[in-house]
Order: structure tokens, then sequence, then C-alpha cells
């Protein structure tokens, strides 16, 4: 008898099983594409800057303490810490989902049964036999509990699985941060500098125009000009000293978004103006486009959510499968509680439980479909972004390249112009040249000082930003 009864479990699991699995549903699965060029331009060199540590690739000592000063004090930075530490506390959560939970309750209360009932029945009984026992009874109860899903399907693992794939993400995702901020930082740093630089020109432009303002009133006074050069003169002058107003507002605005990086209120920033123009931006080694993978910690985040989105359609697909649980209890249970505990109260049961979904499992199927897209839509990101690294570093390779050329141009074509202004000078004041052509060689000349410092600063920000696209900054 006991055989059939076990022949009849087991076949009642096998159909249970081949009624569930059989009807799991197939989906798209998409891997995705790794393939990245082999080099970034001719240059076959792995030597890579992305390994240098950002302190030694920035060495004023002016922005590395600007930049120490942000990764301990910049809220955004530190807000991705806190989701890090909640990353970490949903693998503790996954982690206890598959183990067995185990609570100890005291229940207690009084229990009237209705009278047309199994137990109305027998307090009727009662009523009738008082020494038989008490009419109405109590229930209390003191016991221990334990449950456990067994996780047969790996469903709960695959999930602790994955969170610890975002956990790792997250982490990721904090170097990339880091990787932004620094750049950011070290770009704001030496906009500054070039502002700086600018405000200096401005003003000894402005010392240039005022005294030659005053040269030509003393021409008006001697009647060798008239009142509209002075105007033209005085009008250059006012509109230089405008620039100056304006360049000092942007000087404020970098100083306030710089202290607002490093996380504190208004604080002099810092810095060495004179060596703006000797910063060094030439070879600079970019390695080759497969050091991305490995470098980018954006890169590497996306790789990372691919396997998480992975193990979260194998744990959706698990869904279809039967649950097997185990409950048990052992305790005390009486109707009085002074009877509680007392070895003629001991209880104890344990139950196993399969469960499967069979109709409607409509909830089931969707979670899984939207498992697999996500799944597929990871893949989509990773390629996207593996690719978006490959466009950004040959960006800023082709800005190196040109804006050193261009530097080279802009620095002749100031050399000519500042000879330019002595020269029509030297003619104005010998009456051999127009006050006009006074007033638009020192304009050209003007321009051209502040394009200089323009350009040179593009240049100094592709090297900042060939080193972030490379993966450096975060180490």
């Amino acid at each position: 008898m006991k055989s059939n009864n076990t022949y009849i479990l087991v076949g009642t699991i096998g159909i249970v099983l081949f009624l569930t699995g059989c009807g799991i549903p197939t989906v798209e699965r998409r891997t995705e594409n790794t393939t990245v060029p082999q080099v970034y331009t001719a240059q076959t060199d792995t030597s890579n800057v992305a390994s240098i540590n950002w302190r030694v690739y920035f060495a004023d000592s002016s922005l590395v303490a600007l930049i120490d000063t942000a990764l301990r004090n910049n809220q955004e930075l530190n807000i991705i810490t806190q989701e890090i530490a909640i990353a970490r506390n949903e693998i503790s959560a996954k982690e206890g989902e598959y183990m067995p939970s185990g609570k100890l309750g005291l229940e207690g209360g009084p229990d009237k049964a209705g009278k047309y009932t199994w137990n109305g029945f027998s307090e009727e009984d009662l009523s009738a036999n008082p020494d038989k026992g008490p009419k109405y009874v109590g229930d209390f109860s003191l016991r221990a509990m334990i449950s456990w899903e067994l996780d047969v399907w790996n469903k709960l693992r695959n999930a602790k699985d994955a969170s610890v794939k975002r956990f790792l993400e997250s982490v990721e995702g904090r170097n990339f941060m880091v990787t932004r901020l620094v750049s950011e930082i070290a770009s704001s740093y030496y906009e500054l500098e070039s502002l700086d630089n600018q405000l200096v020109i401005l003003k000894k432009n402005i010392e240039v125009q005022q005294s030659a303002l005053n040269v030509v009133r003393q021409q008006k006074e001697a009647a060798k000009v008239t009142e509209l050069a002075v105007n033209r003169f005085e009008a250059q002058l006012l509109n230089t000293q405008n620039l100056q107003f304006e360049v000092q507002q942007q000087i404020v605005e970098i100083e306030n978004r710089i202290n607002y990086l490093t996380g504190r209120f208004s604080s002099p920033i810092p810095r060495n103006d004179a060596s703006f123009f000797d910063l060094k931006t030439d070879s600079i080694a970019t390695g080759v486009p497969s050091q991305l993978l490995l470098n980018r910690p954006d890169i590497r985040q996306a790789e990372l959510e691919i396997q998480a989105s992975d193990l979260d359609v194998q744990s959706a697909r698990a869904n279809f499968l039967p649950s097997f649980s185990i409950t048990a209890n052992v305790g005390f249970q009486s109707f009085n509680p002074l009877y509680l505990v007392n070895p003629s109260s001991v209880l104890y049961n344990v139950f196993g439980e399969i469960a499967a979904p069979l109709i409607n499992r409509r909830a089931i199927e969707a979670a899984y479909y939207n498992a697999n897209a996500k799944q597929i839509q990871a893949a989509y990101k990773y390629e996207q972004t593996i690719l978006n690294g490959y466009v950004e570093v040959l960006n800023q390779i082709s800005r190196n390249k040109n804006y050193t050329q261009s530097l080279e141009m802009k620095s002749k074509q100031v050399d000519i112009l500042n000879r330019a202004v002595v020269i029509s000078n030297s003619l104005f004041q010998s009456a051999r040249a127009d006050y006009a052509e006074v007033l638009l060689t020192q304009r050209e000349a003007l321009d051209a000082r502040m394009e200089l410092i323009e350009v040179k600063l593009k240049q100094v920000n592709a090297k900042i930003g060939l080193y972030a696209a490379l993966g450096g900054g975060w180490r």
C-alpha cells in the first residue's frame, strides 16, 4: 500500500513538472558585439596615459589639492557612495531569501466555536457532561516556526548573483563619476587660469589705450587731429574696459563652480597663472582601442549590467517551474496558560509543499519577457558605450593635434600684430599713418591675444579630455 502511495506521489510530481516545463515560452537572446578596431591611428604603441595616476598626470599642486578636496566632499560622489552601500545591503537581502527563515511566536486568546460546527458540537457535548472539560476553551501557544523554499532551479541564487553584479556595477559607476569629476575640475581650473591671463592682457591694453588717448588729446589741442579721433580712441578704451568686467564675472562664476564641485562655500582658488602657457600637451600615449574595455569604468559598468540582466532572465524563467518549500513547527499549545509549558502540551508538525503555476500565467510571462527585453537592451547599451568611448578618444586625438597646430599659427599672428602695433603708433606720432589704422591694429592685436589664450585652453582641454576618454582619473 505504501509503495502505491509512493508511485502516486512521484507520478503527480512528474505530471506537474511536465505541464509546467512544457509551457515555458522561448525568447530572443542577444550576444553583445565587443569587436573594436585595432588602432586609433597609424600608431601601434600600447602604452596608455590612462594608467597614470591623476596626481602625476596633473602635476600642479594647487589643482591636486582641489581634486583631493572634491573626492572627499563632492555631494554627488557621496550620494553614489551611499548607493553602493544600498547595493551591498541588497546582496544580504537576496542571500537571506534562499536561506531558511524562522521565527518564535507566543499566541493566546479565548476561542468560542459556532454551535453548528464540529467544535461547537463538542462544546454542546461538554455542556451535557461538564466533567469532561471546560465548555469555553482558550487557545495558547508558544512555538518556533521554520520555513524554507528549496532553490531547486537556482532562482533565488541567480537573483542574489544579479544583485552582486549590480553592486559591482555601482562601484564602476562611482569610478566613472570620479573620472568625470577629476576632468571637470581640471578643465575648470585651467579655464580659470586662462581668464586670469585674459584679464592681464586687458589691463595692459587698457594702460596702452589710455596712454594713446592722452597722446591724441594732446594732438587735438595742438590742432593735429580732430575731436573725432579723440572720440574713437576713447570709445575703444571704454570697450576694452567693458571686456574686463565680463572676464571678471566669468572668473567669479568659474570659482563658484569649482567651490561647488569641491563641496564648499565661497573660498579663494589658488592657482599659478604664469605657468598656463608652459603646460605640455604633446606626446600623449593613447594605447589601443581594446584597452578601453579594461580602462573605462562606464564600459565595465555596462558589461556588468549585461551579466546581471542575463541572471534576471534565468531567475524569471524559473518562475514557470514548480517551487518546493518545507514548513515546520515545534512548541507548546494548550487551552489554559497554566498547562502551556507541559510535556503533554508539546506539538510539532512538518509540511512539504509543491506549487506550480498552471492557469493565468500572464504576470509570470510578462515578467519573463520584460527581463529578456532588458537583457537585449543592456547588450545594445554596452555596444553603444564602447562606440561612444571610441569616438570620444578619436575626437580628443584630433582636437589635440589640430589645436596644437592652431596654437603655432596663432602665436605667429600675435607676434606680427604686436610688432604692427608698435609700428602704427610710431607712424601715427610722426603723422605718417591715420588714427584709424592705429585703432584697427590695436583691436586686431587684442583679439589675437585673447584668441591665443582660448586656443591654448582648447589644447589643454583636449589633453584633459583625452585622459578621461581613455579611462584615466579613477585610479
